[in-house]
Parts: C-alpha cells; structure tokens; sequence
C-alpha cells in the first residue's frame, strides 16, 4: 500500500482534521506502544499500520 492510499484511507475514515492528530497522539499496543506516525517512521509499512489501525478502531470491512 503506498502512503498516499493509507493517508487518503485514514482520512476517509477519521476525517480530513482528526486524521493527522489521530496519527501524532493515539498510542496503540499493536503498534508496540507506537503512535501510527512513529510506526511509519520506523519503518513498518502503511499496509501493516493500516491493519492495525482498522483492528484497533473498528474500521467496516468495506474501508479496509
């Protein structure tokens, strides 16, 4: 999954605004206590982050 389709993903589901902040604030376990910006910064690839988030937050199955 290129960032660009992830980005757009998390957009579509948090909202354009709460997307970043979700992304800079929100520490998930399944990140390894990560935040999804931290995650991506350390190397774990947006369809990992993506799975990850939409475990955590409930995402429908037809956004994943």
């Amino acid at each position: 999954m290129r960032l660009t389709v992830f980005w757009q993903r998390m957009a579509d589901h948090f909202g354009a605004a709460y997307a970043d902040s979700f992304a800079r604030d929100h520490v998930m376990s399944g990140l390894g206590g990560r935040t999804v910006q931290e995650a991506l910064d350390a190397g774990w690839s947006a369809k990992e982050v993506w799975r990850v988030v939409c475990a955590v937050m409930d995402v429908p199955p037809d956004r994943r």
